[in-house]
């Protein structure tokens, strides 16, 4: 549990804190060092700390309320609180959820409530990895976030919307954070560059624009990674012997060193993966076959599940495309066995191939509508006895004696193959209406043809209606 002022302390444990605090910082690394004092300094998320914007409107007015910070790994959740207390002039308290206890929870709130009581101050508590906290934990939370006792502000990398109780995030404000930008990190590197206080700029170094750039687009957005990769390429080389001089060069060949291979970031069970299975499916059926294969590609390289993906095509191919391409689910039952057969890496072709092709189908939803219209007939409606012509007679007397298949009209005995005066279900209904897409085109064409059919065999007079232009 951490304090930028905890109450009860007296004046000589306040000046062995600040001490103790001093002596971390210096040795606490870059990215923790060049964190910003103030709203001012913060890059990214102009989205609700731009001017005029709303969190920055709550701080300037001092109308601070409880506040969940939501997204990825070094996106400044962390540093936003610090500055959020720093500017309002709160009491600080930092937990992590991880390692916290309820019992130190209830300390605090009765420090704060102490503090508020005596002085009129407010007390933040910043709760990070929020999501840890199970729902008794978080209910203690309830009374005092509610009666304004204490301003929580909980960060987490997890949808607040599925891992944060409900009246708990009815008593808070969600902000979603999102990685910084490439010139956003760049301009955080060369900030730590130039800083000769808390950065870097007591040291000779000489960074290369493409070395910045380089650790901006790896780190993925992640200030955090960019900095420490910084800090390590130009911390290992104030000795290297091959240095020009007294300059510490800081080149591409140095930054690929310095930083590992990018992390994807991708949660199989959780929100990444639904959200980039949504991407997939809705860029196929928007027919973009670029982004289509982007998302494939991240997913495949996060490590989801292929035969997951090769589902999602099978449904797409009978839920989006359909009839307007007949093909496609044959397309994707072949990549479905090619993948189980086949495995990856081979099967990423495959799955490439198979979503390209959906992308760039002819779409309908025809089929998807008419089944969901019969099946809600079905369930909510009077059921539609099967008519007696339609019905299955293997005993003689049972046509006889029930009516049983008495009438039914071979479809084969008449022109065209179509029976005159067959009914077939007992009632008007009309579920299929196939559009003008690609195939199903001819089949509203060849569906018109068969009504024109049925008239002329119901009278010969009629001319011959002419053959649609395909049959299906």
């Amino acid at each position: 549990m951490e304090s930028a002022r905890p109450g009860g302390y007296n004046a000589a444990m306040d000046l062995f804190r600040e001490s103790e605090d001093a002596a971390i910082a210096a040795h606490a690394p870059l990215a923790v060092r060049m964190r910003p004092r103030t709203i001012e300094e913060v890059l990214g998320q102009q989205e609700f700390l731009g001017p005029g914007k709303m969190l920055r409107r709550m701080v300037e007015a001092d109308r601070l309320s409880s506040l969940v910070f939501f997204g990825p790994p070094g996106t400044g959740k962390t540093t936003l609180a610090h500055v959020v207390a720093r500017q309002a002039d709160c009491e600080f308290y930092t937990l992590n959820a991880a390692s916290a206890s309820v019992k130190e929870v209830r300390e605090i709130i009765e420090r704060a409530r102490a503090t508020l009581t005596a002085s009129g101050r407010r007390t933040v508590l910043f709760i990070d990895e929020l999501h840890r906290f199970n729902r008794a934990q978080q209910d203690v939370l309830l009374n005092d976030v509610e009666n304004g006792v204490i301003v929580l502000i909980g960060a987490t990398t997890e949808n607040p919307y599925f891992a944060i109780n409900t009246p708990l995030l009815s008593r808070s404000t969600v902000f979603q954070f999102e990685p910084l930008s490439e010139e956003d990190i760049v301009r955080l590197l060369r900030r730590a560059l130039e800083d000769d206080q808390r950065g870097l700029g007591a040291l000779p170094v000489e960074a290369t624009d493409e070395a910045l750039e380089h650790l901006a687009r790896v780190s993925d957005g992640d200030a955090r990674r960019a900095l420490t990769a910084l800090e390590v390429g130009v911390r290992s080389q104030r000795f290297a012997p091959d240095q020009r001089g007294d300059r510490i060069v800081f080149d591409l060949a140095v930054a690929q060193e310095s930083i590992q291979q990018k992390a994807i970031r991708y949660d199989a069970a959780g929100e990444e993966h639904y959200d980039a299975a949504s991407a997939l499916i809705k860029s196929m059926r928007g027919s973009d076959p670029d982004a289509t294969v982007y998302w494939l590609a991240r997913m495949l390289a996060a490590g989801e599940d292929p035969r997951f993906i090769a589902r999602r095509i099978a449904i797409l191919a009978s839920e989006d495309v359909g009839n307007a391409d007949p093909r496609a689910i044959s397309v994707a039952a072949a990549a479905f066995d090619i993948v189980e057969r086949v495995g990856m890496p081979e099967c990423r072709i495959t799955l490439a191939q198979a979503a390209i092709y959906m992308a760039c189908a002819p779409k309908s939803n025809a089929s998807y509508r008419a089944v969901d219209a019969a099946m809600d007939d079905v369930k909510n409606n009077r059921t539609i006895p099967v008519p007696r012509h339609l019905r299955n007679a293997p005993h003689p007397r049972m046509a006889e004696d029930l009516g049983y298949a008495k009438g039914y009209q071979y479809s084969h005995s008449f022109p065209g193959g179509i029976s005159p005066d067959q009914d077939y279900l007992g009632v008007e209904k009309t579920y299929y209406a196939p559009t003008d897409r690609g195939y199903e085109k001819y089949i509203r064409q060849y569906l018109e043809w068969a009504e024109k059919m049925r008239e002329k065999t119901r009278n010969p007079s009629e001319t011959s209606p002419p053959p649609p232009e395909k049959t299906p």
